[in-house]
């Protein structure tokens, strides 16, 4: 019996010395190697250039590396770029790059599908089908990254996990993968350029302040109503308003980092002046800044875009509270890369997401 390879960018770097020890090879190969997968990252065993050839012969036969590969791309008339990123076995994600005058951002999946089906969002019509690993989730970093450079001349600014999934039910993934990010074995962003967004899991954000984690958290809202919350997600039957903000100001006290509130704003649902004065109330639970976005419309969602005249006189009654507000103006529309839309009519996750629901 053959015997099976493992993910070489799930061992740690002593785990990979340690390893290489069993087959006579030298400790410090082990930093070259992982050099080549983190701050180079290679795809291949091929490609390490400066390991022999018996090496990378053996890296071959016991170890496989979980390269991403991108399945489909589209451009929009912004210079948005969405691409369908494609990670075995017939499984897809998407990742967006959306460059501003001010900033260049990442948008990046952390799971195929998700489980948590908020009504608003396509990708939440979608069955979770795994974890993306913290190898897979870097990858997508590279690749726009990469476009960024190449296409657009200008640096990668920001990252954030607002992508496909609910990045904190992957937790230890996610964290691996922003260690990577940040760390000078990676590729050295500052954790403050990066922003993790959850739909809100409570005991999970509490973790986040245990572990005293260095980027940034947004809490995706929606609502301060849990009524209304509920109505459209799901998750807030087990982790309500008065739960969330708890576990909000512990991860404060235990960071010092201020959290962002994002709140897609629906036409006649929580866009009136009573919406922001419950949102307003809530936001004093921890220091904070609120975001207002626009919605892109989804296939049989039931919602509509609100108002201008509405959504200008909600962030102003914000701004008389004095808090930190701005309104997002979502880029990509065109091509289904618009907050909330991702996987809304990719073909390859549409048919594997057909077959998924016909084994039910």
């Amino acid at each position: 019996m053959s015997q099976k390879k493992e993910n070489i960018r799930n061992l740690s770097l002593a785990e990979i010395k340690k390893a290489l020890e069993t087959y006579n090879e030298k400790g410090f190969r082990a930093k070259q190697i992982y050099e080549w997968l983190w701050k180079k990252s290679a795809s291949t065993f091929d490609e390490m250039s400066n390991l022999s050839k018996s090496l990378r012969d053996i890296l071959n036969e016991h170890f496989y590396i979980d390269a991403i590969q991108l399945d489909d791309q589209q451009i929009s008339s912004d210079k948005t770029i969405k691409c369908a990123f494609s990670v075995g076995e017939g499984k897809v994600v998407e990742g967006v790059l959306i460059p501003t005058t001010s900033r260049t951002t990442a948008c990046i999946s952390s799971q195929v599908g998700c489980s948590l089906a908020c009504t608003f969002c396509a990708t939440g019509k979608l069955k979770l089908m795994r974890n993306l690993t913290a190898g897979e989730i870097v990858d997508q970093v590279v690749y726009l990254k990469n476009q960024s450079e190449n296409r657009y001349n200008t640096p990668l600014t920001n990252i954030v996990y607002m992508g496909m999934g609910e990045p904190l039910l992957n937790y230890k993934n996610v964290l691996r993968s922003c260690e990577m990010l940040t760390s000078e074995e990676g590729l050295g962003m500052s954790p403050r350029r990066i922003t993790v967004s959850t739909a809100g899991i409570a005991k999970m954000i509490k973790q986040l302040g245990d572990d005293q984690v260095k980027f940034n958290l947004a809490l995706s809202l929606h609502a301060a109503n849990d009524k209304k919350r509920s109505q459209i997600m799901e998750i807030n039957d087990s982790n309500n308003l008065e739960t969330l903000a708890e576990a909000l100001k512990y991860f404060y006290e235990k960071t010092g980092t201020r959290v962002t509130f994002e709140y897609i704003i629906f036409k006649d649902f929580n866009d009136k002046l009573e919406d922001a004065q419950e949102l307003a109330a809530f936001a004093k639970c921890v220091p904070c800044k609120i975001n207002i976005i626009e919605y892109n419309p989804i296939d049989d969602a039931g919602f509509q875009q609100a108002d201008v005249e509405n959504v200008n006189a909600f962030a102003n009654y914000l701004e008389g509270k004095n808090l930190v507000v701005n309104i997002r103006r979502s880029r990509g529309k065109d091509i289904d890369a618009a907050c909330g839309q991702l996987a809304n009519k990719n073909k390859a996750i549409t048919e594997e997401n057909r077959k998924l629901k016909s084994n039910f």
